[in-house]
């Protein structure tokens, strides 16, 4: 006869026999099913009953990120790597991933360095944190290199066989191998990767990124989500000084920063996220207003608030047929997402 599971006890509350399964089947099966909102609902239920379940934790950080709260995503990966809780090197490829998103470029590298200093790298592992270091680096500088620093005489070229690659995870570490380099001997191969319908919007946005810091200033075509643009890398903006983006940014700060500063938090990483994704491609419709009620509304959603967007066009003196058209870019560029490295 089988014997019966015994009935669980926290604080006086009893749980039911077998709920932590079902919460968590759940809630694994929401975030399959891009539920996300539903998902983290269901597993932070199942993280009551077992706070150190790791399949439990590593569903509701994936969770968090999907939904775009990269902060508590962040915040709970690093808790699992600190309590040595999951595969250790799938947590730090997870929590660099969240680092990448949120653009903590410098904790990146922290990061990678320490794994380096107590030498627990395995060997074939090496390269893959070599390159994401080398550009992580890059981007932690505040400073622009010399010209003289990319010597232009002639180098042997090699290809960086970009479009020939499926895995966007090899991909990027291609790219990110660039960053020690003089980016020059690849330009023909860069500018058909550009130019092409096909490519990552991430992918183009880091080399985009490497030729402005190494003062490329010949124009070059950009295609992404079928727009096309012509532009001078060294004439660019730095990804976190695009103007409109900072407009945002402050609208939001001002009004959200004291009141509520775990939801503009939440909020300031969904606009970093998609001003990166459409970099250097400017927003329609071009009203700070609109976007900023976009975003409040659809964070919001996915923190499972609900709001009313005629009210949020009030608050932000927008109307409500910009604030759709920002919705609707905002979702479409969500879908995109970044690639798991």
């Amino acid at each position: 006869m089988k014997k019966r599971e015994r009935v669980k006890r926290k604080d006086n509350v009893i749980f039911l026999p077998g709920l932590e399964k079902r919460l968590t089947d759940k809630g694994l099966e929401s975030l399959q099913n891009k539920r996300y909102r539903e998902a983290i609902t269901l597993l932070e239920g199942a993280r009551e009953h077992d706070a150190e379940n790791s399949e439990i934790l590593v569903g509701l950080v994936l969770a968090y990120f999907e939904s775009g709260a990269f902060t508590k995503a962040k915040e709970l990966a690093n808790e699992m790597l600190l309590k040595g809780i999951g595969d250790y090197f799938q947590m730090v490829d997870l929590y660099l991933t969240i680092l990448i998103q949120l653009h903590e470029y410098q904790e990146i590298v922290s990061t990678i360095e320490a794994l380096f200093d107590e030498k627990e790298i395995p060997p074939d592992r090496q390269d893959h944190f070599l390159t994401i270091l080398q550009f992580s680096k890059r981007m932690a500088d505040n400073d622009h290199p010399e010209p003289s620093e990319f010597p232009k005489e002639n180098v042997p070229v090699k290809e960086l066989k970009l479009s020939s690659l499926d895995n966007l995870n090899e991909q990027v570490l291609v790219i990110s191998s660039l960053a020690e380099k003089n980016i020059r001997p690849f330009m023909e191969e860069i500018k058909e990767f550009l130019h092409s319908d096909s490519g990552h919007p991430f992918l183009k946005t880091m080399l985009l990124t490497l030729l402005r810091e190494q003062e490329y200033d010949k124009e070059i075509n950009v295609n992404k989500f079928s727009e096309e643009i012509r532009v001078v890398p060294t004439e660019l903006p730095d990804i976190q000084s695009q103007p409109i983006m900072k407009e945002i940014l402050h609208l939001l700060e001002n009004r959200l920063e004291h009141s509520d500063p775990v939801l503009f938090e939440n909020i300031k990483g969904m606009v970093e996220r998609i001003f990166f994704i459409s970099y250097p491609f400017e927003l329609e419709p071009r009203n700070v207003s609109a976007w900023a009620a976009a975003f409040h509304f659809l964070v919001l959603g996915y923190l499972g608030i609900e709001q009313d967007l005629s009210d949020l066009s009030d608050e932000y003196e927008s109307s409500t047929e910009m604030i759709e058209q920002a919705l609707v870019k905002i979702t479409k560029l969500e879908e995109i997402s970044y690639p798991n490295i």
